[in-house]
């Protein structure tokens, strides 16, 4: 939410720093959300067959992939520029589409959860 907030077509370097320090939090907080998820379906929990027949599981591992791959391009840009002496930045148009099309798919991850836990997609 931060970065689509802070995210225009033109940034400032400050304005780069911060999109990096806050794109990196978001980086350790996704990869934290896939070592937890991993431990949940290879050690604790329910049984490792629940996750593997069931397709909204796949469908919410496919969201997350895609939402990680959708993510590197803005990443780059943030890194490439977050020591930047520039006064002004522009931001390519895809960096601004990507980080919406994010936030549009990030909130249907967890409802793929909560119907993945009660059972839906489940064969009878």
């Amino acid at each position: 939410m931060i970065e689509n907030m802070a995210i225009k077509p033109v940034i400032s370097g400050e304005d780069a720093r911060n999109l990096a320090r806050v794109d990196a939090v978001y980086g350790l907080s996704a990869a934290l959300v896939l070592v937890f998820g991993l431990v949940l379906w290879f050690g604790v929990g329910k049984p490792a067959e629940f996750y593997n027949a069931n397709p909204v599981f796949h469908a919410k591992i496919g969201l997350f992939l895609l939402v990680g791959l959708m993510s590197v391009y803005p990443t780059v840009f943030f890194l490439r520029h977050r020591n930047s002496t520039a006064d002004t930045i522009s931001v390519p148009k895809p960096i601004s589409l990507l980080l919406r099309l994010e936030i549009i798919i990030l909130p249907v991850i967890p409802v793929l959860a909560f119907l993945m836990t009660r059972g839906i997609g489940l064969p009878s």
